[in-house]
């Protein structure tokens, strides 16, 4: 029953007909009440910035390598999306620095859903609500992986999969912005696989649950949390910048094999530091406290 109505509720979501893309006026709207939008402050920001410290022990690396100038930050997009709840407030308690998360479009066709993103700093994934942040100076958070990346199957962990996007890669040539890779470890971990997102599909198809109108890269895959709950496991986190890209302004649209280039530059150096934060956790694990160890079993 749980399944059904869950498998409902993500049709109702994905078939809907109010797509902000589709309509000038909402993405104009949607563009005007990005830029309104303020960095947090206060109790509210400051409980979560210490609970993502309590719970998930974030680790901080080459953080001398962050430019002092609005960015472009990529990087490897965590299970669920839950990288945000480690990267978001530990920037901008530490460091000052309010990332804007752009997702897929899906996640803000429910108003309800829409206004709580945007006022903790997310847009939609579309060019020109980039061009908009870009214009005024916003550091910019952008997962090339997409939905995909992040429901992404337990073998597929810490692996990109951005296929053939060049979009992240093009705006930031056209407004000359810096590019900033980072690997994370850890959230990938938050949850214990019981399902992959296929075998989900599967179970859906073999009840009878599953509609052609369901995209396959939004299916979750069945996942269990700290001792079994839905609490997210308190796995060490680690984060690590990479050697930032630096894209100048030029006069005319880069070749799409100079944009390839870029594109292959930034996941090498993504790729590197999720493989140095890999070695990083193994070689600290001795560090972390019996509670802990029993909470991500």
């Amino acid at each position: 029953m749980v399944l059904h109505l869950t498998v409902m509720a993500i049709n109702d979501l994905l078939s809907s007909n109010n797509d902000p893309l589709n309509d000038e006026a909402a993405l104009r709207e949607h563009i005007n009440r990005a830029l309104r939008v303020s960095p947090p402050r206060g109790v509210e920001e400051k409980l979560l910035y210490r609970l993502a410290k309590f719970w998930f022990r974030p680790r901080i690396f080459n953080a001398d390598r962050l430019p002092d100038r609005p960015c472009l930050f990529i990087g490897n997009h965590a299970l669920f999306g839950l990288d945000g709840l480690v990267i978001l407030p530990v920037l901008l308690e530490e460091y000052g620095r309010f990332l804007r998360p752009m997702g897929d479009k899906f996640r803000f066709t429910q108003n309800a859903v829409a206004k709580t993103l945007l006022a903790r700093g997310a847009t939609m994934g579309h060019p020109e609500v980039a061009r908009a942040l870009m214009a005024h100076d916003q550091d910019i958070l952008v997962f090339p992986g997409g939905a995909h990346e992040a429901v992404k199957p337990s073998r597929e962990r810490y692996r990109l999969q951005w296929k053939d996007r060049l979009g992240f890669v093009r705006l930031a040539a056209e407004f000359g912005y810096t590019i900033v890779p980072f690997g994370l470890v850890g959230p990938d971990e938050f949850y214990e696989y019981l399902l992959d997102s296929e075998e989900v599909i599967g179970l859906l198809q073999r009840l009878g649950l599953w509609s052609g109108k369901l995209r396959k890269d939004a299916v979750p895959p069945l996942l269990r949390g700290a001792l079994g709950t839905p609490i997210p496991r308190p796995q060490a986190s680690y984060l690590s910048f990479g050697e930032p890209l630096e894209l100048p302004p030029a006069s005319r649209a880069p070749s799409r094999k100079r944009l390839m280039a870029w594109r292959d530059t930034v996941a090498q150096r993504i790729d590197e530091e999720i493989a140095a934060m890999l070695l990083e956790r193994e070689q600290s694990r001795h560090e972390l406290g019996l509670l802990r160890r029993i909470a991500t079993l």
